[in-house]
């Protein structure tokens, strides 16, 4: 069957723009209904304003709620409000900005009235807190965004004072909360509009961008790219990362062509992922088609999803790099090149990352903390120096300060991208050439991650599935060696199930955000060996949800 995955969207592919604005403030959502409710998933909450599930009361109702939790928690100081690129972060950020005046919380907005990566609100918020003790004048952030969801999503995320993205206790006072306020009547919720909002002394301005870019020295040796007169191409993806690469570009004095410099709300420049939508998963060779079309201009090219917490890699030799080899190499350079890290600093991966990950960090002597999906696992360790890396197969990860204390507690997709230009710079080769390595001496895998639709319901049941229901003591022809429904790093719950042998494993789990199942599958017996193990794992999961 003709699939339009990869080509250059259509106009019929387009989101109605006006009609989700509209439907903002115009669609009231029934707290009766539970895909009407405040959820927050792996990564805050998301949703549409066109099915009832990311309107105003969603808004004002989250936002009311995190002031109440701010005062729960003694929290003082001020929240740094970023918001991305999508249409619906727009409203969002002045419904946010009126709950937060109407109490006086200090709000951080952008000096220069423009759109804030995810990375540079973690980046805010560790910067003010550093050195503060206790809760008082600490601060924290409300990041606008659904990441790399279509253009008619939204999505709200909340960082408390550690950086990150906030842990199950905290999202999920947040979520009740906020739905109470939505069964009590959302209109009750003090606001001041936000044409005097923005005049009050409880509103600042802050430069999120000059504060984020002069830093990234700490973290990144751009003069080794700038001295090896690398070639970058940088594509924001029509993302929030645009205005900074402009400034990477000109502070630093790269060579380095942003693609696709321009903001459409309806991304009708992109090519369309895997189920002909528009998505800006920098992940995905359909999503980044035009990128690796255009490989050979650059050195090195990468690609950020519309927050900026997430990269894709794009190398002359080979194209998009798959995200786990690419988290491979990072390890493998980052822990052998970054000398004043501290000797115990381990690797983080989430437990549907590849097992080649593990067999790298052993390499280097460090230990291995696996834990399920989502980065608030992370954010303890890449706090403290516990973790020197962590990272997620979605390509998402962050990493130390070259002197070893923290950068960012959340995803930072503009730092890993220049990562790669520094391994190339560095080591003359590009990141796709130093994976071949590591795959001739841990073992090449073949790896996959399927998404296919799936009901409330079946996700649910997918959620709870369990060891005794899978039967057989065989996966791919080889005995299975573990079955856990836990992550082994810290025993938390995976929402799913994952089977492992020796020389294989795949983990089937819900999405968090989106109305899909994903499979994930390994094999270090090779591609035919993977199609096994995924057929193997796709019966167990029909059985399941039917």
């Amino acid at each position: 069957m003709r699939t339009r995955a990869g080509h250059p969207a259509e106009e019929q592919d387009l989101a109605d723009i006006p009609a989700v604005l509209d439907a903002y403030h115009d669609i009231v959502p029934d707290p009766a209904e539970a895909a009407q409710r405040v959820s927050f998933g792996t990564s805050g909450h998301r949703g549409s304003s066109l099915r009832a599930s990311f309107n105003e009361a969603h808004i004002a109702a989250i936002t009311q709620a995190i002031v109440d939790y701010r005062r729960a928690q003694g929290i003082t100081g001020p929240v740094y409000v970023g918001r991305d690129t999508h249409a619906l972060s727009e409203p969002a950020f002045l419904t946010a900005i009126e709950v937060l005046a109407a109490h006086d919380v200090p709000a951080m907005i952008d000096s220069r009235d423009g759109y804030t990566p995810t990375p540079a609100i973690s980046h805010a918020i560790l910067t003010h807190n550093r050195d503060r003790a206790g809760a008082q004048g600490l601060a924290d952030g409300i990041v606008i965004t659904p990441s790399h969801n279509p253009p008619e999503d939204g999505g709200f995320k909340y960082n408390p004072p550690h950086g990150g993205p906030a842990d199950s206790a905290t999202t999920g006072w947040i979520q009740d909360r906020a739905n109470a306020l939505l069964e009590a009547g959302w209109e009750k919720i003090p606001r001041t509009l936000f044409q005097r909002a923005f005049h009050l002394d409880s509103t600042h301005n802050f430069d999120y961008a000059e504060s984020y870019v002069s830093d990234l020295t700490s973290v990144v040796d751009i003069a080794a790219i700038r001295d090896a007169g690398l070639r970058v191409g940088a594509d924001p993806m029509g993302g929030a990362s645009i205005d900074y690469w402009v400034e990477i570009s000109e502070r630093f004095d790269l060579d380095l062509t942003v693609v696709n410099p321009d903001v459409d709300p309806a991304w009708g420049f992109m090519t369309l992922d895997w189920d002909e939508r528009i998505r800006m998963d920098c992940s995905s060779p359909f999503a980044m088609a035009s990128l690796i079309g255009a490989k050979d201009r650059y050195d090195i090219a990468t690609g950020n999803d519309a927050d900026a917490d997430r990269h894709g890699i794009v190398t002359p030799d080979a194209g998009l790099m798959n995200p786990n080899h690419y988290l491979a190499v990072a390890i493998d350079y980052l822990f052998t090149h970054r000398p004043e890290w501290p000797a115990a600093a381990g690797v983080g991966k989430t437990l549907v990352s590849s097992a080649l990950l593990d067999r790298v960090a052993a390499a280097a002597g460090r230990n291995l903390y696996e834990v399920p999906v989502g980065f608030k696992w992370f954010v303890e360790g890449l706090g403290d120096g516990t973790l020197g890396f962590g990272g997620e197969e979605s390509a998402g990860a962050s990493f130390l300060r070259r002197d070893g204390s923290a950068w960012s507690t959340d995803k930072d997709g503009i730092a890993m991208a220049l990562l790669a230009s520094e391994i190339t710079a560095v080591t003359g080769k590009t990141p796709s050439q130093r994976y071949a390595e590591l795959a001739e001496q841990h073992g090449a895998t073949a790896y996959a991650r399927v998404d296919a639709p799936a009901s409330r319901e079946q996700k649910a049941a997918l959620s709870a599935l369990s060891a005794a229901d899978v039967t057989s003591a065989q996966l791919g022809g080889d005995e299975v060696t573990e079955i856990r429904t836990t992550a082994a790093g810290n025993d938390a719950p995976i929402g799913g199930i994952k089977v492992s042998t020796e020389n294989a494993w795949f983990a089937a789990r819900p999405s968090g955000t989106e109305d899909v199942y994903k499979i994930y599958a390994e094999s270090f017996r090779g591609e035919d060996h993977l199609a096994q193990v995924q057929d193997e794992a796709r019966a167990l999961v029909d059985a399941v949800i039917g």
